[in-house]
């Protein structure tokens, strides 16, 4: 992911509005519009499947529901606009999370709503804490971890998606579930495929709404249930209170909502990446200061999730899917889509409009938005599996994450263990890759460091560095002119591009080189600005008027002597990851 390598094409995507772009009032209420409502079902059905699997109270239900759509708009805006450096300033839609389930009903049934509600809010710190230090993390969260991640998303909903489609409610037609997502799905799935055009932005809502109307055709949608529901109203049960008493149900259930909320943080991760894939028309280099500011927002509305008292949100991985599906990525849109969440939240009848339609027209239109996150999540891996070590990890971490799921694993065990959190196959498959990860960083050859500035004086002395590791593994008098080439049009890009912001003169450098697989390895960290390299490559050979050629000289070298350049930038630091093959001449530029 993010890495320059000769041959890349800059293919053009079917972008309608990138996230700057302004589309037309009436267009960002629509979209915003079908956005919400085919999104709140999932919002405000999984507080009342914990609920009701804990035995908690109607008046508790009414409450979490109420608080979860109201969470889900204030964090979705969030998102879409970042506040400071809490946001991504994409539209990534937050909602409940599916992946706390299981702890969640354990905490409710062991303290209730209070024990969840502070469970929730001190879990939510550490999200605060990975957002920070992303750059820490950066060797364990990796795009392989993440795309394993989302694509183990799709393998834990569709058993359920499934189920959905083929359950006709009892004395119905054993034709009418299957009938109707056989319809939406179809619809869905045409449109999408024929159409180009503005008919592609409503391909899903289109796609519901015709299979809505079949199932109403054979009785299936509950005009009852909106009918009784009223149209303005707040919970009259209200806020249920925190349990301060830390106890020793807290104290033993702190692990499992850490753990599952470090899981949701990597999901998120992965969402923030693919949304940076797919919301502009050529492709650029990941920010990573993007995913910093998502998974601050997830631990946002993970707090505020639990001073409300409801179950924790987190980033739906079908924001991604509907961006690609619709083209629409401007981040007018997320606005949108979170304050119709809120108006929801505050208007029963909406709720129950939408929580009428049939399972089985939701789970036809899910099914198709899986599918899309699946190819994302493997794209993602596929790109980096070049080396074999991380496609065993994806590959080992995939498969036991659905051994998991499908309780293929050692069931009499681990069934309950942990609040049950391994029989998520999301949470045990990346557990599971990111433990490898960590096996893996481990166990590599030994990283030799130097500490310098971020000046061009300085360079002698790094290219000494490097020498004598040069020296130390054997290699040539052709290789050590090579890396020493590599570290100074590294240094003279550095330098460059700190000219043109607002970065003081000689910042700290560090400089990391290893070997692995035969390759030489270096890595510049050094305190962070704007530019990013990758973007810069890329467009090395576009004609423009506004860039001076003279700067793109050291790009065009580094090119020339490194098989690969990554560029990774976060708030508080910026890192250049250099690879150089020492059995290949330099390639062609």
């Amino acid at each position: 992911m993010g890495t320059v390598r000769q041959g890349d094409p800059a293919e053009q995507r079917h972008i309608r509005f990138e996230p700057d772009d302004r589309p037309p009032p009436a267009l960002t209420v629509g979209m915003g519009l079908q956005f919400a409502v085919l999104t709140i079902a999932g919002i405000v059905l999984t507080p009342a499947i914990v609920i009701r699997a804990a035995g908690e109270s109607d008046s508790y239900l009414t409450w979490a529901v109420f608080a979860a759509a109201a969470v889900s708009g204030v964090s979705t805006i969030l998102q879409a606009v970042r506040f400071g450096r809490i946001g991504a300033g994409y539209v990534l839609l937050m909602g409940t999370s599916g992946a706390f389930i299981a702890v969640c009903v354990t905490a409710l049934v062991e303290g209730g709503p209070g024990l969840l509600a502070v469970l929730v809010v001190a879990s939510s710190l550490f999200q605060f804490l990975l957002a920070a230090g992303l750059s820490l993390f950066r060797r364990l969260v990796t795009p392989v971890v993440a795309g394993t991640v989302l694509m183990l998303i799709a393998v834990t909903v569709m058993p359920l998606i499934f189920d959905m489609v083929r359950a006709s409610p009892e004395g119905k037609s054993d034709w009418s579930a299957p009938t109707s997502a056989l319809v939406t799905i179809l619809l869905v799935i045409v449109i999408a495929l024929k159409s180009s055009g503005g008919l592609r932005l409503w391909a899903p809502v289109i796609g519901v709404a015709a299979g809505s109307i079949v199932a109403a055709a054979f009785g299936l949608y509950d005009f009852d249930k909106v009918a009784d529901a009223a149209w303005i109203g707040v919970p009259d049960s209200g806020w249920p209170g925190f349990d301060f008493s830390f106890d020793s149900a807290f104290w033993g259930l702190l692990p499992a909502f850490v753990l599952v909320t470090i899981i949701g943080a990597v999901e998120t991760i992965g969402d923030s990446v693919a949304i940076q894939r797919v919301s502009w028309r050529k492709p650029r280099a990941v920010d990573y200061r993007v995913v910093q500011g998502a998974v601050a927002a997830d631990g946002a509305g993970n707090l505020l999730s639990g001073l409300a008292g409801t179950v924790p949100n987190t980033t739906y991985s079908t924001s991604v899917s509907i961006a690609e599906l619709t083209g629409v990525a401007a981040r007018r849109v997320g606005v949108a889509i979170g304050a119709i969440f809120i108006v929801f939240a505050f208007v029963p009848k909406f709720l129950a409009l939408v929580l009428a339609i049939p399972d089985a027209v939701v789970a036809a239109y899910v099914t198709v938005l899986m599918a899309l996150l699946f190819v994302v999540g493997m794209k993602i891996v596929s790109e980096e599996a070049a080396d074999y070590r991380k496609g065993l990890i994806a590959g080992v971490a995939f498969w036991l994450g659905v051994g998991f799921q499908n309780s293929l694993i050692f069931p009499e065990y681990l069934e309950g263990f942990a609040g049950g959190f391994l029989e998520n196959g999301m949470t045990s498959g990346g557990l599971v890759a990111i433990v490898l990860t960590l096996f893996t960083e481990v166990t590599q050859s030994r990283r030799h460091r130097l500490r310098a500035n971020l000046a061009l004086p300085e360079l002698p002395r790094i290219q000494e560095f490097l020498n004598a590791f040069a020296a130390r593994h054997g290699w040539g008098t052709p290789m050590t002119q090579r890396l020493d080439a590599v570290a100074e049009e590294t240094l003279v890009t550095l330098l460059d591009a700190e000219q043109s912001g607002d970065a003081p003169d000689d910042r700290a450098l560090r400089v990391t080189a290893s070997k692995q697989d035969g390759w030489a390895v270096l890595e510049f960290v050094a305190a962070a600005r704007g530019e990013n390299i990758e973007d810069r490559l890329a467009v090395l050979d576009e004609p423009t008027a506004d860039r001076p050629v003279e700067r793109d000289v050291s790009l065009r070298l580094l090119q020339h002597y490194a098989t690969s350049v990554l560029h990774q930038q976060y708030h508080e630091l910026e890192i250049v990851t250099v690879h150089v093959n020492p059995a290949s001449e330099p390639t062609e530029s």
